[in-house]
């Protein structure tokens, strides 16, 4: 047989130089024995006329553009990105604010402001807990592709276990879960019922409070008067206080100061102001003036009203502290009385109406304390 015709059998002569007799034919064939798949030929072939219109056949299924993850790997790289996007203090997510440091390291909204905190009380310069650099309100930033990151990732409902992105997951617990924890409608006349809300139905078919006599009822129902009154009194209280003819408020700045003891003492004091026809100072002190506030991780503020004229004689007032008009610091207002002289010019420390520690530590990291001083003098 010639030599043309052994070429014609094996299809396609090899290129010269190979030290291989198979052709390109038989090379796409053992690539698809090997791979399992279409041979590279017909790979680009296909991937050239893809998207030509009539030439591709419509029933052959799109080409995959990109291998998807298997569920495994899916979960890994979740972990990952919650090392990369957790707080450098706490390690955990954030769920609010996400503050970073001139190097880039991210902290939480709350473990941030603990840091100004703590370094207030020690009398030290806050630093980064990863690179030490210093840190304060002004030189950190926000970092809102971190905080919209979060957002995004998926968590666990507690309640029904399902995953859902941390930004709907609010709104599931409240409006949409079968699972969460709700109360039964009767609860104002003393049911204590609590369960998961897709058993509230059956509940309230079968609950007992709504066929109480009226005796019973009227003891529960005194038990919740009782809160309410409390609430009532306060509110009657500032109201009264509004119809007295001297009236006077201002803005207060309290200023971080230390003692000169041996182991210094946190205290804040404004300067002084005029109000009522008389000058006043307010101080403040951390937990009463503990030694080491720092070790504590209940926080607290005192403060007391001070006198500095000289008067005839004694006035009577009724003063309060309430946030002042930019800061979001929750206080409870509180009404307090003393009697001013010359000899008892000064009030005893009373608390400052903060709801918990974390409102503390807003105020302590703060660079000075703006809140807004009421008086009352009460006429004889």
């Amino acid at each position: 047989m010639s030599s043309m015709e052994e070429r014609g059998e094996v299809g396609v002569a090899a290129a010269p130089g190979s030290s291989s007799g198979l052709g390109v034919g038989a090379v796409g064939a053992a690539l698809e024995t090997v791979v399992g798949g279409p041979s590279m030929q017909e790979e680009v072939g296909f991937r050239r006329g893809e998207g030509l219109g009539p030439e591709s056949d419509p029933d052959e299924p799109p080409p995959k553009k990109r291998m998807r993850l298997p569920e495994g790997e899916s979960g890994k790289l979740e972990e990952r990105l919650y090392s990369v996007l957790c707080c450098t203090v706490c390690l955990d997510l954030p769920k609010a604010s996400v503050y970073q440091c001139t190097n880039g390291h991210l902290m939480c909204a709350g473990c941030f402001i603990h840091l100004l905190a703590d370094s207030r009380l020690k009398e030290e310069q806050a630093t980064c807990p990863n690179c030490r650099c210093e840190i304060t309100k002004s030189l950190c930033c926000r970092n809102l592709a971190v905080e919209k990151a979060v957002s995004e990732l998926p968590t666990d409902c507690p309640f029904c276990l399902k995953q859902f992105p941390r930004s709907s997951l609010e709104r599931h617990q409240k409006e949409e879960c079968q699972d969460r924890v709700t109360q039964c409608k009767y609860k104002r006349i003393g049911c204590p019922w609590k369960g998961p809300f897709h058993e509230l139905p059956a509940h309230e078919e079968e609950c007992c409070h709504p066929t109480k006599t009226g005796t019973e009822l009227m003891g529960i129902l005194g038990e919740m008067d009782q809160s309410h009154s409390r609430e009532l009194t306060l509110y009657n209280s500032i109201f009264s206080l509004l119809c007295y003819e001297k009236i006077g408020f201002t803005e207060v700045q309290f200023r971080p100061y230390r003692t000169d003891d041996f182991i210094t003492r946190l205290y804040y004091e404004s300067p002084r102001f005029t109000v009522l026809n008389q000058t006043w100072v307010l101080k403040a002190r951390v937990n009463d003036s503990e030694r080491n506030p720092n070790l504590s991780c209940k926080r607290t503020l005192s403060f007391q009203l001070i006198l500095k004229s000289k008067v005839n004689s004694a006035i009577e007032c009724s003063f309060l502290l309430l946030k002042g008009p930019y800061d979001d610091v929750r206080i409870k207002p509180v009404i307090h009385h003393h009697a001013f002289s010359n000899d008892t010019n000064e009030t005893d420390y009373v608390p400052l109406p903060i709801t918990d520690s974390v409102e503390c530590n807003k105020l302590l990291a703060a660079k000075n304390i703006n809140l807004r001083l009421f008086i009352f003098q009460i006429q004889k």
